[in-house]
């Protein structure tokens, strides 16, 4: 008989030839559970997915009250369903008055394309600028305004009238221009190796934006729902989005991405034509009862704030000869080594002594430390005594 592992292999379509393959039966916690009830600590939850870590007793409770209920009704936006709306509320309650409107799509990427898509319908504009080595999705749209051409030359032609800019660049603003539609940027860069944007920098990347009449669109999917040490990674910086982008770390386990923006900015969608954006499966009931049961767990235990705490424990314990730099906001960690090699080999030897990380795909060199941030400051403690003895095995 055939193992899980030959039928993954030969049923499941795979991203790359070296999957982890690790087969998971169970998770709880900050903890994942192979199939011998071997024990991996998860610390990149998921890719900044799983912020409650896995099986949060709130979200399964709120997951079980809607499940008695319904589940998919009707497309998106046609009938008034409570957990859109309670969600939406609170969405609103944690951002400035002009971000008073949510559109529920599935994923990251979905509401990456729903954000350009307004942002193109509001303006009457085509010309979008992104950062080089930025990471938006792999959606086609998406993809054209990512950055690291590795991933882009296969799909030529991708979106036109895309230009990009090097982030933290201040010369480089001046190539925004009253021709641009949109300007799009994460908040802090992920997939670059967490690149912090340098002080006053997004202020004046919206103050070009507002001279030339083009849209700011904030990247938030990884730096969402209290990962910065904010509940929103904008927070930290002092600038306001005219476009809001959200996932991940939203739906408490389950599928759910946002693009929020003002109502006169939303109204656009409404005609000309009308269902100008639309998706089936958006918003789902389950995976809005997870979302807010989430949000409403990481503001009433002040998770965002030990995600403070547990940076600076990582800050002050990872520290060895062979670690050039710790780059980080909140629980947004990159530990680097200066070697792919050396990070390819440390991840392997950190699953084998049961951590499960990972590395970044504009910036293979370093490691990725992205935890729950339910994470305790002993088990943290823990973490990096491991992982500084695992660079003593490759030095």
């Amino acid at each position: 008989m055939l193992s899980y592992r030959d039928l993954f292999l030969r049923h499941v379509a795979q991203t790359s030839d070296k999957p982890l393959a690790v087969e998971i039966q169970k998770a709880k916690g900050v903890y994942l559970y192979g199939k011998n009830d071997e024990k991996y600590l998860d610390l990149i939850s998921g890719i900044s997915v799983s912020n409650l870590g896995h099986n949060h007793p709130k979200v399964i409770k709120a997951i079980k009250k809607q499940l008695k209920r319904y589940l998919h009704l009707m497309v998106y936006g046609e009938l008034i369903q409570s957990p859109q709306v309670k969600l939406a509320k609170a969405i609103s309650a944690t951002l400035p008055e002009k971000l008073n409107q949510t559109f529920f799509v599935n994923s990251g990427s979905e509401a990456v394309e729903g954000a350009l898509k307004l942002a193109k319908r509001y303006t009457g504009k085509t010309e979008i600028i992104s950062a080089k080595n930025a990471y938006h999705g792999s959606t086609h749209g998406a993809l054209s305004i990512g950055g690291g051409e590795y991933f882009k030359n296969t799909y030529r032609p991708l979106l036109p009238d895309i230009r990009q800019i090097n982030y933290n660049c201040f010369e480089d603003l001046d190539k925004i221009t009253t021709k641009t539609a949109c300007v799009i940027v994460e908040t802090v860069q992920g997939e670059a190796g967490i690149v912090v944007p340098k002080k006053n920098y997004l202020k004046e990347l919206k103050q070009r934006c507002v001279e030339q009449g083009v849209l700011l669109i904030l990247d938030e999917i990884q730096t969402g729902f209290g990962r910065t040490g904010t509940f929103w990674g904008f927070e930290n910086f002092e600038v306001e989005p005219d476009i809001l982008v959200a996932a991940k770390g939203m739906g408490g386990g389950l599928p759910l991405g946002a693009f929020i923006s003002s109502a006169e900015i939303m109204e656009v969608l409404k005609n000309n034509p009308f269902l100008g954006h639309i998706t089936t499966f958006g918003g789902h009931p389950l995976s809005c009862a997870a979302s807010l049961a989430t949000l409403k767990v990481i503001q009433k235990n002040n998770l965002a704030v030990n995600a403070l705490k547990l940076e600076t424990i990582f800050k002050e314990n990872i520290k060895h000869g062979l670690v050039r730099e710790v780059r980080s906001k909140g629980l947004m960690i990159a530990v680097e080594l200066g070697d792919a090699e050396k990070v390819q080999n440390a991840i392997k030897i950190a699953l084998d002594k049961g951590i499960m990380t990972d590395w970044f795909l504009y910036c293979d060199t370093a490691i990725r430390i992205a935890p729950p941030l339910i994470m305790e400051e002993k088990t943290a403690f823990k973490v990096c005594h491991t992982l500084c003895d695992i660079f003593d095995e490759i030095s």
